[in-house]
């Protein structure tokens, strides 16, 4: 078996060029890889097509490469947290493929076994299956590129959308734990994505807090099977961040 650990987060982004297309897991802050980014920032990788659920928020996660102008283009669902994003996108400087949350779940899956394209239910008779939703606008707010309509099919009385599969240049997923051979498990809502974009990914790189030895992981609780990983970054412990963080008043009783 290949020993897959590499000394650094940097070393490990290294061949990620201008213009690669590249998978993010996690899910809105939570199990996002995020030294990954920062290496890929600090080496000043741009002209990227990422995809990801969300595109982070002003100043974290995939926010600082957007804030950059580093990523041209995004395949994403929730894009609600990011003011620089929205701002991008309506003044045209950013292409935008929305995309519904378990279409693209499943888009990324579909890529890492092989599928090439599969249909589904989600968009039916919406701009996602007849198009005309706007992709990328001209400064003055009309639209510069828009979805194309895609294939309708009929199977036992329904109407489905035939959706491509995603398979990009690299991912970049974030795991809990490790081993040298790739091997992941990725903790409770943090493996939103992760194990997806792991598949998906041509290249796919791990940072992990947690690097154990072969044999440690218990195989029937692994979430994603080194085959799927070529290289292992060890991180440590990281920097959880909340989005919207919700307290309850002491001596409310409850209330908000």
């Amino acid at each position: 078996m290949i020993d897959k650990v590499v000394h650094s987060a940097a070393e490990a982004v290294r061949d990620i060029p201008d213009g690669a297309s590249v998978a993010v897991g996690g899910f809105g802050l939570c199990g996002i890889p995020e030294a990954l980014i920062e290496a890929v920032y600090a080496q000043g990788t741009s002209n990227i097509e990422t995809i990801s659920n969300n595109c982070g928020v002003d100043g974290w996660g995939l926010g600082r490469l957007l804030a950059d102008h580093r990523i041209r283009r995004t395949i994403s669902s929730y894009v609600g947290e990011n003011k620089e994003f929205a701002r991008q996108y309506l003044a045209g400087e950013l292409e935008v493929e929305l995309t519904p949350q378990g279409t693209l779940a499943e888009k990324l899956r579909a890529g890492g076994a092989g599928i090439p394209a599969f249909f589904t239910p989600a968009g039916v008779g919406t701009w996602v299956s007849e198009g005309g939703l706007p992709q990328r606008y001209h400064p003055d707010g009309t639209v510069a590129v828009a979805s194309q309509p895609k294939e309708v099919r009929r199977f036992d009385g329904a109407d489905y959308v035939m959706e491509r599969s995603l398979a990009p240049d690299f991912a970049l997923v974030h795991a809990a734990r490790g081993d040298r051979y790739g091997n992941l498990v990725f903790h409770a809502a943090a493996g939103n994505f992760n194990a997806l974009a792991a598949m998906a990914g041509r290249v796919t790189i791990a940072q992990v807090e947690e690097l154990v030895e072969p044999g440690e992981l218990d195989p029937e609780r692994i979430h994603t099977p080194g085959i799927f990983v070529q290289r292992v970054v060890v991180v440590g412990a990281i920097e959880k961040r909340i989005e919207k963080r919700t307290v309850t008043e002491s001596g409310t009783g409850g209330k908000r």
